[in-house]
């Protein structure tokens, strides 16, 4: 079955009629319909598009990449404050703060606020994950020039 408009054919097979005086219509080629599957999507059986075993997801230098979301965790972060470290930079290298990645991180603020958080990617400039609220985990990003400290656990 097609979906273009019929047109009338010639005498040969396969060659294609004069137009309709209605307008202008596509002639159609009765030989090459057989050439071409009727169903639409990819052929059954095993192929390219055949789903496939789960797999992680791929990772990146600096976390989760192709714009894939991580999860929040499931359960609070520990119910104590650690020690602030005695030593921090002017700003925090993205390269250091890539150890807690995936991990429970209590942060320091150069404004002074003070949070866990479970950090999902770090960029050049900027660290992104979740932020416990004090009752819930909501998505957070944070420039790592406004961090003066940071600590994470395993």
């Amino acid at each position: 079955m097609s979906l273009l408009p019929q047109v009338p054919f010639g005498t040969q097979p396969g060659t294609p009629g004069p137009f309709t005086p209605s307008g202008p219509s596509i002639p159609q080629f009765p030989d090459m319909q057989d050439s071409f599957p009727s169903p639409v999507g990819p052929p059954p059986g095993p192929g390219p598009f055949s789903p496939q075993p789960f797999s992680p997801p791929p990772q990146g230098p600096f976390g989760p990449q192709g714009g894939q979301q991580a999860q929040a965790p499931t359960s609070p972060p520990p119910q104590f404050t650690p020690p602030k470290p005695l030593v921090s930079a002017y700003a925090v290298d993205p390269g250091a703060i890539f150890g807690c990645l995936y991990r429970n991180t209590f942060v320091w603020l150069t404004n002074g606020e003070r949070f866990w958080m479970y950090p999902v990617f770090v960029g050049r400039t900027s660290v992104a994950g979740f932020r416990w609220s004090g009752r819930f985990w909501f998505y957070y990003g944070v420039d790592t020039n406004r961090i003066e400290s940071f600590s994470c656990f395993w």
